[in-house]
């Protein structure tokens, strides 16, 4: 079982080298809260100000993935499996012009692998 708190599906994949041919690296960060706070946003890397609470939570396809503290612990429980769904992304994600946008999905850990990721903090 893959115990990665952050994971990416091939389609993300796909969109990630997509956006990473037109803007070079790529950063994500998930915050929370409604509208475009509750997508994954992607970013230049380095161009999204990182802030004290947010947690890198691990990298999809080579690109660093934040999420604000405060979701971290309303999620800590959680695998977060970023994909991709037709429409547009939020204003400032780079992918908005693609036609698509990425999307958090997510599974709960088995209290097993719960153990296990906390053990290993």
């Amino acid at each position: 079982m893959d115990l990665r708190r952050v994971i990416c599906t091939p389609a993300a994949e796909a969109l990630i080298d997509v956006v990473r041919a037109k803007h070079g690296p790529v950063m994500f960060h998930q915050s929370g809260g409604c509208c475009d706070g509750s997508a994954p946003m992607c970013y230049p890397q380095g161009e999204f100000q990182v802030g004290d609470y947010d947690k890198l939570l691990g990298e999809i396809h080579g690109a660093p993935f934040y999420i604000s503290g405060p979701q971290f612990e309303y999620w800590q429980h959680t695998q977060l499996i970023i994909d991709v769904v037709p429409g547009r992304g939020g204003m400032f994600s780079l992918e908005g012009p693609e036609g698509l946008r990425f999307l958090t999905r997510s599974r709960l850990f088995s209290d097993e692998e719960d153990t296990r990721l906390q053990a290993a903090r």
